[in-house]
């Protein structure tokens, strides 16, 4: 079959003129394309619509979205998958470290030993049955994308090299330093979205590209599809669809400083927040350690694994204080926290004494060249500086968010009720950064967010798989569906407000730097709180300059910015409410973690507190179209899905 293709970005065509002239099966759609079986209806004036059904619809083109996106097509489902990026511009591309799985290429290790970090990296608020799920899973994941082709580092041997990452251990903890984290240099990310994209070329399904996902399509407690927007003119779109799976990623971008491109503004998680659906865990930000000082640019954890350390002022490796035995590759919130608290107390690196450094110039140049290329490259133009002679200087940064839309194990979503349980979410799903299955809790190790992207993101395909067969009937929308939608659209292009969207997002990201940072406390949050409730107003008087609808990046812009004050309203309420310090949510007025149990003692004698007065509990957060912030809380799950084969991890005092 020859490859049905319109394109109309510069970057698209010359990519597939230039490379894409072989046989294939997928359609890529862009413009007023039109199907046999779409059709054009009318349900806000001048705003034609048009109307399209298929089995399963994926959002987002990223690891999760590619990988869910062609495993529903190779099992026979008719699937689109819509997104606003060209698939390998999407965000997993910057990952660099690498990719967990218990191979034992490097020493003998365990699977187990993998799910044992997790949950101790997740500070014990991650579900132990996702975390069973994921890591037991991790070997066939890597397996199966060597077999796509993905060119991973080799050993000697020929066998997928494996480096150090912080947080892994050998033997539950007590076996030493694990290396565990397989990669291709320092572009892992780069090159699994480029294989898992190659692979997609194989099978039969439908991209939607620069196509900018605008509302879930609801009806009652079901999910019938979402209503997306052809950025190139501006023509509405409604799908129709038995399963959506959102693989939207995270919004770091509501953040000063952050590692995320411009395009991570958390569209997935306030797609559901204005559904009236709760999102999980908003409050745990991860903030990366070794972000270029200045500049924000990622300089990867596997720079400390092949054995880069921190120093500061005094020219101490400081991290020995902080975790004398994991030092430098503790987990990404202590290492953060003990950065920032050096600086604080006057250890802190050039004439500001307000960044550290790391240290690799000690590193032979084979290594450097053959395992962390890309990071001398970066360093050199981000921070002029020549890893073989000097240190980089480095300050965390906002990297990942642990909080999304609230998934089980399998990628179905769910909300719950403390009646009923956790309640399935009919024909929704979600995968990656967007979700929270919770693999991660409050704290996400290093290299598990490219193994949840394809553990998920499989999970998802083959849970409809075994729920659904191609042509089933797709659940019927009423002629009136999105339109509250188009109304806000109109809204927007006919807006004279005095606020513009760049002063706003500007805005909203310095709240959320200062008030929502590494550490925090009452006062800051507080205000935050105040601040960002504020900015949500403002938003009604924002002011749109464009009025066209072809190629309007002023409207998506501003559309991204409601999305960003939707999640951040989220973050920052979440964390005012946690009165407690666990994984990235640091309180420096509540430095300790509030257990049932206290778990620095013995548990002998002691009497377990309510749920009501703990925090070992997932947030569920529902913010209204005025930014008001409803709170309620799940129970962890602290079961795996086979007790005999892999007893659960009881909750202890972190330390590394």
């Amino acid at each position: 079959m020859n490859m049905a293709v319109r394109w109309r970005s510069g970057y698209a065509r010359h990519a597939l003129s230039k490379r894409w002239k072989c046989r294939t099966s997928l359609t890529y759609v862009c413009g007023r394309k039109q199907f046999s079986d779409s059709k054009q209806t009318q349900i806000a004036g001048k705003y034609p619509v048009i109307d399209r059904a298929y089995d399963c619809v994926v959002v987002g083109a990223g690891g999760a979205g590619l990988r869910a996106a062609f495993g529903l097509a190779q099992n026979g489902f008719k699937t689109a998958c819509i997104t606003k990026l060209f698939p390998t511009r999407s965000h997993t591309v910057a990952a660099q470290g690498g990719i967990n799985a218990a191979l034992g290429n490097m020493e003998e290790d365990d699977w187990k030993y993998h799910m044992y970090d997790t949950v101790k990296g997740s500070d014990w608020l991650g579900d132990q049955d996702a975390i069973h799920y994921m890591t037991e899973e991790a070997p066939k994941a890597v397996i199966e994308l060597e077999n796509y082709g993905m060119p991973f580092s080799r050993t000697e041997k020929g066998e997928i090299y494996q480096r150090a990452f912080g947080g892994q251990s050998l033997k539950y903890g007590k076996g030493g330093q694990a290396h565990r984290c397989c990669c291709v240099a320092d572009r892992t990310g780069h090159s699994l979205l480029h294989t898992l994209y190659g692979q997609s070329l194989r099978y039969d399904a439908e991209y939607f590209i620069e196509y900018f996902a605008l509302d879930l399509l609801m009806s009652g407690n079901t999910c019938v599809g979402v209503i997306a927007m052809c950025m190139e003119d501006g023509t509405l779109h409604r799908f129709r669809a038995k399963n959506t799976v959102i693989a939207t990623g995270g919004y770091g971008r509501a953040y000063f400083s952050c590692t995320s491109a411009h395009t991570c503004t958390g569209d997935g998680t306030a797609m559901l927040s204005r559904a009236g659906l709760a999102n999980e865990d908003m409050e745990f930000v991860q903030f990366h350690p070794t972000g270029i000082y200045g500049a924000g640019c990622l300089i990867t954890e596997g720079c400390r694994g092949e054995g880069g350390y921190l120093l500061n002022s005094n020219g101490e490796r400081f991290m020995e204080r902080y975790a004398p035995v994991a030092k430098d590759l503790a987990s990404r919130d202590v290492v953060s926290r003990s950065m920032t608290l050096e600086i604080r107390e006057g250890r802190g690196c050039g004439p500001e004494k307000d960044h550290v450094l790391l240290q690799l110039s000690h590193l032979p140049p084979d290594i450097l060249a053959t395992r962390l290329p890309g990071i001398s490259e970066t360093a050199q133009i981000f921070a002029g500086v020549d890893v073989t002679k000097e240190p980089v200087p480095v300050l965390p940064t906002v990297h990942y968010n642990m909080g999304g839309v609230p998934t089980n194990y399998k990628g179905q979503v769910i909300q719950y009720s403390p009646d009923k349980g956790d309640c399935v979410i009919n024909g929704l799903y979600a995968a990656g950064e967007a979700a929270c299955a919770s693999v991660h809790g409050a704290n996400r190790l290093g290299a598990n967010s490219l193994l949840d992207l394809v553990v998920f993101g499989r999970a998802c395909s083959l849970d409809i798989g075994e729920r659904f067969k191609p042509g089933d009937a797709i659940p019927e929308f009423t002629e009136t569906a999105g339109e509250e939608t188009v109304a806000k659209i109109d809204k927007l292009l006919s807006s004279t407000g005095s606020h513009t969207t760049a002063d706003l997002r500007l805005h909203t990201q310095k709240v959320m730097q200062t008030n929502a940072g590494v550490f925090r406390n009452e006062e800051l949050l507080k205000e935050g709180c105040n601040q960002i409730l504020d900015a949500f107003k403002q938003f009604d008087d924002v002011k749109v300059c464009d009025k066209g609808l072809a190629w309007n990046t002023d409207l998506v812009e501003t559309l991204e910015l409601e999305n960003i004050l939707i999640n951040s309203v989220q973050t920052v309420y979440s964390a005012e409410a946690r009165k407690e310090s666990r994984g990235a949510h640091a309180r420096e007025d509540f430095p300790h973690r509030v257990d049932e149990y206290d778990y620095s003692k013995a548990l002998e004698g002691q009497v377990k507190k309510p749920f009501t007065e703990h925090w070992r509990k997932h947030t569920m957060s529902f913010v209204d179209g005025k930014g008001n912030v409803k709170l309620d809380y799940r129970p962890v799950i602290d079961n795996t899905l086979d007790e005999k084969e892999c007893p659960a991890v009881p909750p202890s005092i972190r330390s590394y």
